[in-house]
């Protein structure tokens, strides 16, 4: 079966970093496009980030780029998140998905999406 698995959630305060990583397994996902949504409460679904399955093109929101690089493994079946200078309005639970066409920004449309692992930042 099918499985994203986040992790590197956590509390950091505000300026710190995280990284996020998500764990594919039951398949090979290294040909998928992956990515991050995230949402808050009270909050619109909000996309972070995604990655062409080669790695060849990445894609930001406005406004984390420059704060969060995606990059993936595709001989681990991982896809990470770093998360640079990290603001209160970032709090928020992450989700990582992934689907075999590269679709932007709508990244919780994926076909296959993890479970979320809470970030939250302190001001």
């Amino acid at each position: 079966q099918e499985q994203l698995v986040e992790s590197g959630g956590g509390l950091v305060q505000a300026g710190g970093s995280l990284r996020l990583s998500c764990a594919a397994s039951g398949r090979t996902f290294s040909r998928y496009a992956m990515g991050w949504f995230r949402q808050a409460p009270g909050k619109e679904r909000e996309p972070v980030a995604a990655i062409r399955w080669n790695g060849g093109s990445t894609f930001y929101a406005d406004s984390v780029r420059g704060r969060f690089t995606i990059s993936r493994d595709n001989a681990n079946n991982t896809v990470n998140l770093r998360m640079n200078s990290l603001k209160p309005e970032d709090t928020a639970v992450y989700y990582c998905a992934a689907d075999a066409i590269l679709r932007w920004p709508a990244v919780w449309e994926y076909g296959y999406r993890g479970q979320g692992t809470q970030v939250t930042v302190s001001s």
